[in-house]
């Protein structure tokens, strides 16, 4: 879990440049809703610009994930993150894999055209990041000495990679073609089926696996086809688009409910912070459909709310499917596609969707809520325990000013450098790894006028500083290196 949760923190930096682009795409879609840009140039510039960003989801991740996750965020750690990402999607590209199994290019499996998703772009991150904290220190002898260091890590990442994508060359079209044969079968089971697909098209998102099941219910895989169908006027009223319609209400109104959740669950000190995000992300979620920045803010930090979140989508499908109350998009289930879809003629009931919709956004936020506050779940900006809610410094009255001063009573208290293993800090406090935990020394570190000690491990020790924690966590590290 604290894996996660660091997974989650770190996240947070590449997901908050995707609002941006889902707006300018927003923008881009409300001024030329039929040519896409082929009738506005003003359009197709905003378009473009910002499926530069959200074509770009897994490249941004793999080095926002490597830079976050690195133990002192350093660019070397984000080239790391970015070698392992170019390495894997190009090993297992159709083609390199044609080339190296001497297989036909026709009969590779479709899941290889699909590897340059989210879930290879994480993975990819965390691999870098992991080769660059463990390598990032290496001395090779004196011939090899320009390669050392920080200049090491992009290099055994490459070497990783190749044992990661050999083990991907196999595992990836297995997994792959089993979601095919699952949704072959789920298809056949009607609103149920329809119900299972949302489910499982949430689940798989972290994996990127979610186009297997895609293609079974939106394309022409097995003939099914319901984006095509429906948006050519073609199948039966009511029922072409059951697998379009449900996510209407929980990308226009029940992600809403759950950014409120989270912002109103937030510490009154970070509120500001995750407002600004949540707003963003939910007028993304609403006007375009583009999810992702609401849910990855979540997804990893509090996986049980993306459990609840996968299955309140399967539910969605599963009401609009079973009263055929359909609609479709072309992009996703966004208020500029749900208008465009009004005009088609096959659309049934649409209008219901939206109270349908009215229904979830009132479910998600009671849900979220509650489930956040009862289980003191870590959902972005509720960082600091509910116990620490003075913990906040005043640092001009505190002398604070002095952060080199803080940060060398700090480590002393600590121990000194050879007992830290790791640092971090959050929106309030410096998050420590320590070898002995029983030399750390309270008394001196609470001469730092710091607030509080949390010790939730046992090697771990947490030193409240408040909003300006940063600064104290970057002159800590100068110490220590």
């Amino acid at each position: 879990m604290k894996f996660l949760q660091k997974l989650g923190k770190a996240l947070m930096l590449p997901v908050s440049v995707l609002p941006a682009a889902a707006v300018l795409m927003g923008i881009g879609y409300w001024i030329d809703p039929v040519g896409w840009g082929g009738d506005s140039q003003l359009a197709a510039f905003l378009i473009k610009s910002g499926s530069a960003i959200i074509d770009s989801v897994p490249i941004i991740f793999a080095v926002g994930v490597a830079y976050g996750l690195s133990k002192d965020n350093d660019g070397a750690a984000a080239l790391s993150g970015l070698v392992a990402f170019l390495m894997v999607t190009t090993l297992l590209s159709t083609e390199v894999v044609s080339m190296i199994t001497g297989t036909p290019v026709d009969a590779i499996s479709d899941g290889f055209a699909k590897i340059n998703n989210a879930f290879i772009g994480i993975l990819s991150g965390v691999i870098g990041a992991l080769v660059y904290n463990r390598f990032s220190q290496t001395k090779l002898p004196d011939a090899l000495a320009f390669f050392s260091g920080k200049r090491s890590a992009p290099i055994v990442t490459s070497v990783v990679m190749i044992v990661v994508s050999f083990i991907l060359l196999y595992a990836w079209p297995a997994i792959y073609d089993a979601l095919v044969a699952l949704g072959t079968w789920m298809s056949g089971l009607g609103a149920v089926g329809a119900g299972l697909f949302g489910l499982f098209n949430r689940l798989l998102i972290p994996t990127g696996l979610h186009h297997a099941l895609n293609a079974v219910f939106w394309q022409d895989l097995i003939g099914i086809n319901d984006i095509g169908n429906f948006w050519g006027n073609e199948g039966i009223k009511g029922v072409t688009g059951m697998y379009q319609a449900g996510f209407f209400p929980i990308m226009m109104f029940g992600l809403l409910g759950a950014a409120i959740a989270i912002y109103q669950s937030a510490r009154e000190e970070n509120k500001k912070q995750i407002g600004s995000l949540m707003l963003a992300a939910g007028f993304a979620s609403f006007f375009t459909g583009v999810t992702e920045p609401l849910e990855f803010s979540f997804m990893f930090a509090a996986p049980l709310l993306y459990l609840l979140h996968a299955l309140l989508t399967g539910l969605s499908l599963f009401v609009s499917a079973t009263f055929h109350w359909t609609a479709g998009f072309g992009f996703s289930a966004g208020f500029i596609d749900f208008i465009l879809s009004l005009k088609v003629p096959i659309a049934n009931q649409p209008f219901m969707l939206m109270i349908q919709g009215i229904v979830f956004f009132a479910l998600y936020y009671v849900v979220f809520r509650f489930v956040i506050v009862k289980f003191n779940i870590m959902t972005p900006g509720r960082e600091v325990n509910e116990d620490d809610l003075d913990a906040i410094l005043d640092t001009q009255s505190n002398g604070k000013d002095d952060y080199k001063k803080v940060a060398q009573i700090i480590l002393d208290g600590l121990g000194g450098p050879s007992n830290i293993t790791s640092t971090d800090y959050c929106a309030t406090r410096l998050r420590l790894e320590v070898k002995d935990q029983s030399i750390v020394n309270d008394k001196r570190i609470k001469e730092a006028g710091i607030s509080g000690i949390v010790k939730p491990g046992k090697t771990s020790v947490q030193v409240i500083i408040g909003p300006y924690v940063q600064f104290v966590s970057d002159e800590f590290i100068k110490l220590l290196k």
